[in-house]
């Protein structure tokens, strides 16, 4: 059986589920769940694309599952309660599940990235990037 996922055909979904005016600074964000493409049901794996000034999520911390995040191109800051850290092309960043740091990924405005989150989910995840359980 063929485990490649041919990334041309997965949906691209763009935007987030948050209300208005919460979902402004995401709306340009697309994200292929490619977690879901590969049939996988406890761990999501998500290639998100922030074009320039957009925001992965508003700050958010997982409650039931660790994320990690690899930047596969472009740069992105990454803004956790202890401040703000630039991650380029090669960088990655994990958080355990359960520590209340608050973190999202914002694009400056002029540079765009393509990085690839995983993150292990639950029901009761406080997350952007959730996979069907």
């Amino acid at each position: 059986m063929n485990r490649k996922l041919n990334l041309a055909v997965i949906d691209v979904e763009r935007g987030s589920d948050y209300p208005p005016p919460f979902d402004a600074p995401c709306r340009d964000s697309e994200r292929k769940r490619l977690g879901d493409a590969a049939g996988l049901s406890q761990f999501g794996v998500n290639l998100l694309r922030l074009p320039p000034g957009t925001w992965s999520s508003q700050r958010h911390w997982q409650i039931a599952s660790d994320e990690f995040v690899y930047v596969v191109s472009g740069e992105v800051v990454l803004i956790t309660d202890a401040g703000e850290e630039t991650l380029g092309a090669g960088d990655a960043a994990g958080f355990k599940a359960g520590t209340s740091t608050g973190i999202t990924y914002r694009t400056a405005a002029r540079r765009k990235h393509w990085s690839s989150r995983w993150a292990r989910d639950f029901p009761a995840t406080v997350a952007t990037t959730r996979t069907s359980t």
